[in-house]
């Protein structure tokens, strides 16, 4: 899962984006409104965005606002310093899905995310099952009739993004533009090699190929 960090004050975004990458997600960190503006709009489509207020050149709540008039559905968690009740009234009206008082336990942050890409996903419960497959996003356990199977970091990555949207077409584009941030180097057969690797510990029935368009997870 990609996610777009945008924080300004360099120390909290070391923390979070070390802590973002350390549960495999793809992060890219901008520290100003006017370059979260830019990349939203490029053609990286992210899952989630974590957003501060206070940024310099254009504040995060105006950040917010324009998201929501070009409507960019992308759920956003607002974390911030700006604890009063009016303005925390202001960021869920002007299209917040959810929000973070800094100092924020770390712990909180994680399941906040994992929760806001689960309602995005249309999905309520916490596991998908799929037959004798068991896949605890939470946890990152996936289990084969009961027995663990142990997955690599981007065969993961990947598998997640499938089942986040069950049903959905996701071309190698699309699944690349989920794995790697704009630091990482993308090698040309990556995302055949993770989907090889998943059918061998998974089963091949669970990620379907549509020819010439890309895969999906059967839909429950």
């Amino acid at each position: 899962m990609r996610l777009l960090l945008v924080e300004d004050d360099t120390m909290i975004g070391e923390v979070v984006l070390d802590l973002l990458r350390a549960e495999h997600y793809a992060v890219d960190w901008v520290k100003d409104g006017e370059m979260a503006d830019t990349a939203l709009m490029q053609a990286q489509n992210y899952d989630l965005v974590l957003l501060d207020l206070g940024l310099p050149r254009k504040d995060g709540i105006e950040v917010l606002r324009s998201m929501r008039a070009r409507k960019d559905r992308t759920p956003v968690l607002v974390a911030t310093a700006r604890d009063a009740v009016s303005q925390r009234i202001a960021g869920l009206d002007a299209g917040a899905d959810d929000y973070v008082l800094k100092p924020y336990d770390l712990d909180e942050l994680l399941a906040r995310i994992r929760a806001l890409l689960r309602r995005s996903a249309g999905r309520a419960e916490p596991v998908f099952e799929y037959n004798n497959i068991t896949i605890n996003p939470a946890t990152r356990e996936v289990a084969v009739a009961g027995a663990p199977v142990t997955l690599s970091a981007r065969e993961w990555a990947v598998l997640e993004a499938l089942i986040s949207r069950p049903g959905a077409v996701l071309s190698r584009a699309q699944l690349e533009e989920k794995l790697y941030s704009w630091r990482d180097e993308v090698s040309s057969n990556a995302v055949e090699v993770y989907i090889h690797g998943l059918r061998k510990k998974l089963g091949s029935e669970l990620i379907q190929n549509v020819r010439g368009v890309g895969y999906m997870v059967p839909k429950l």
